[in-house]
């Protein structure tokens, strides 16, 4: 009788869950130090930096050493929010100067754009040259684009003037720099900035519409504007949400082109608040005023952009 014999089965030693576990790669954390030391250098820091001199009575006298100026605490803050002192009543009017401009001008920039973005959806000849051609303000470099406008705007020698004096419409020349007409001169010149960038997330948004409800509405009868409300604004809901927020972002916190535009020292009509408080801290050397300003307007966008993102979001789902 023959016996065999098996070799014991090798017990292997357990290993610890730690080190069974997949070591997590770190080049994508190395990858984003870069831009996070960036972020910090560019935007953080200065915010905090902001904020303090917010807190401090710093003007012209102490911006030698500004970190030695006398702590104020929340009195740049008073002075600023006081509606009934001098400080806070010009503040407010910038406000509303700048409350209707952002309006006037998010509002036409986003009906512009939709029109056109509805209009060139149509297959017709010259359609790719028109694009170009639309998203052409959009491209040009900010300072180059105003600065055109402004000899455009020129009382003796300007194109605009010269035009209206050319054809009629007016006997004289107008100012379009200062005093009344300021306002709508820069207003022109925002709406004709912005539209592109509505014009070309409408157009975006717009390839993802299908075309078969568009035949579907137009076998039901539907006109142009039935289309355009029934099917058009619908699709067109997330994209309108995130434009009309980018857009009021952008020009209600616009500083270049009202700088460039007037030169640093904007008529009463056309003080937004950006100028206002550029003023309020280059120009009169109150930096603590200042800085409590552009706190007070950061808090503003903030609430606005809140509040904003929670009555679409609360409407786009109602559960």
């Amino acid at each position: 009788m023959v016996t065999t014999t098996t070799a014991p089965a090798r017990v292997r030693p357990s290993v610890p869950d730690k080190a069974r576990r997949p070591r997590r790669p770190r080049l994508p954390y190395l990858l984003l130090l870069p831009a996070v030391a960036l972020e910090l250098l560019v935007h953080v820091i200065p915010m905090v930096v902001g904020v303090w001199m917010s807190l401090l009575e710093l003007t012209q006298f102490q911006i030698r050493n500004w970190s030695a100026a006398p702590f104020a605490g929340l009195d740049n803050y008073k002075a600023t929010l006081d509606v009934n002192g001098p400080v806070g009543k010009e503040l407010l009017h910038s406000f509303w100067v700048t409350v209707l401009y952002t309006t006037l001008s998010v509002g036409l920039s986003w009906l512009f754009g939709l029109f056109a973005g509805v209009f060139l959806q149509r297959p017709l000849r010259g359609r790719a040259l028109l694009r170009t051609v639309f998203l052409t303000p959009y491209a040009l470099p900010v300072y180059a684009a105003v600065i055109t406008w402004t000899f455009i705007y020129q009382r003796d020698t300007g194109l605009l003037n010269e035009l209206l004096t050319s054809t009629g419409l007016a006997d004289d020349r107008p100012f379009w720099l200062i005093g009344g007409n300021s306002f709508w001169a820069l207003l022109v010149v925002s709406v004709w900035r912005s539209w592109p960038f509505a014009f070309l997330c409408v157009m975006a948004g717009l390839q993802n519409v299908p075309s078969e409800m568009y035949e579907a509405a137009a076998i039901d009868g539907a006109g142009f504007w039935r289309r355009l409300k029934d099917v058009t604004l619908p699709m067109l809901r997330p994209v309108n949400q995130v434009l009309i927020l980018v857009l009021f972002l952008w020009t209600f916190n616009d500083f270049n082109t009202p700088f460039v535009l007037f030169g640093g020292s904007a008529p009463e009509q056309a003080d937004l608040v950006s100028i206002h408080i550029y003023r309020s801290s280059f120009i009169t050397w109150n930096f603590g005023q200042g800085s409590a300003m552009s706190v007070a307007l950061l808090l503003f966008l903030l609430l606005v952009t809140a509040g904003y993102l929670l009555v679409t979001n609360r409407r786009r789902d109602p559960a």
